[in-house]
């Protein structure tokens, strides 16, 4: 297979990332010691089963955890336009600086439209809000850019659309309408939190193929969240796979899809159903359950589902993450020195 190009400079550096929720039955480690990077004019594919950590890590970036979660450890280093870096991990939550890249310089489009858009604002509105927020110009131009995005997007009639309620549309079309807002700043990174989960077939092959024709045309770094793996493969370079608040394994699209080292990739990809399965085929499942967050396995966390399970070595402590051919893994059948089968 081809080999993608790898830019030496990321928009975004997480480095040891944790934020923990604070509730009465416990602390909660939604993430816990990521390391992810991402660059300009690639996706990166974050995916894992539900409840992984994966919307929190891009919540964390944006600083937008719902309370009583909060980052309390690692770094979120974002590099601007001129090559000044800040740390949004540190930055004062509301400052004047931070609000300047959210939205702007960073956005996201999130899951259901319906929680993001204000059902008795017309989608216009909301979309020259943003930009006037951001951009400097006139509520006239604001406007007209705000059409032009609702057509770019593929919205027909953008002029009238632009005077239409959130419940005045489909689903697809207000998913097109959050990716317009969020795109009308032109933003170097955009953030998309399982954006065509709730979508038909055809919808979602719709708007991955936009997603990916504006990152293109924009020069966007894009961070898509997801737990489907046909959707990864159809638009990621870079894979990063999380459990229990952990990044795994991660690398190139090529390298987890053809050659996955982590028990827990190789089962998520073994589940995936194939050409040529008939009825009394049976998919293989991951056994057990993703443990409780406040009962936290010791050692690595995947241990209690996991068929190479080494006693003594597993649930002793937790595996460093390894490079492993073209992939960093974090599991002990990879170190010297252990016994496995």
């Amino acid at each position: 297979m081809p080999q993608i190009p790898m830019h030496t400079d990321p928009l975004v550096e997480i480095r040891d990332l944790q934020t923990h929720f604070f509730t009465d039955d416990g602390v909660v480690k939604a993430v816990e010691g990521v390391d992810l990077d991402v660059f300009a004019n690639r996706t990166l594919c974050v995916l894992g089963e539900s409840g992984c950590g994966k919307s929190i890590m891009a919540r964390s970036i944006l600083r937008i955890v719902d309370a009583p979660g909060r980052i309390v450890g690692g770094s979120i280093t974002y590099r601007n336009a001129d090559g000044r870096t800040i740390d949004l991990a540190k930055a004062r939550n509301g400052s004047k600086e931070l609000r300047a890249i959210r939205g702007q310089d960073i956005a996201m489009i999130f899951q259901e439209p319906m929680s993001s858009l204000g059902p008795i604002q017309k989608i216009g509105k909301q979309i020259t809000e943003t930009i006037l927020l951001h951009r400097p110009m006139s509520k006239a131009a604001a406007k007209e850019t705000a059409i032009e995005m609702l057509d770019k997007v593929g919205i027909p009639k953008p002029a009238e659309r632009f005077e239409a309620y959130p419940f005045e549309l489909s689903g697809g079309m207000r998913q097109r309408a959050m990716i317009a807002m969020a795109l009308s700043c032109q933003p170097r990174l955009l953030i998309a939190d399982e954006p065509t989960t709730a979508l038909d077939v055809t919808t979602q092959a719709q708007i991955l193929d936009l997603i990916a024709e504006l990152k293109d045309e924009f020069q966007m770094g894009v961070m898509l969240i997801t737990h489907d793996l046909g959707v990864v493969a159809e638009v990621a370079e870079d894979v990063a796979v999380m459990y229990m608040g952990k990044v795994v394994e991660k690398g190139d699209v090529y390298s987890i899809f053809e050659t996955p080292q982590h028990p827990y990739t190789r089962a998520l990809l073994e589940s995936v159903p194939r050409m040529g399965m008939t009825r009394r085929d049976r998919l293989p499942a991951i056994r057990g359950m993703v443990p409780h967050p406040l009962a936290r396995p010791s050692g690595c966390t995947f241990r209690t589902r996991c068929d190479s399970f080494m006693p003594g070595v597993c649930d002793k402590t937790e595996p460093p993450m390894l490079p492993v051919g073209k992939s960093d893994v974090a599991c002990f059948l990879h170190m010297e020195g252990t016994k496995h089968d």
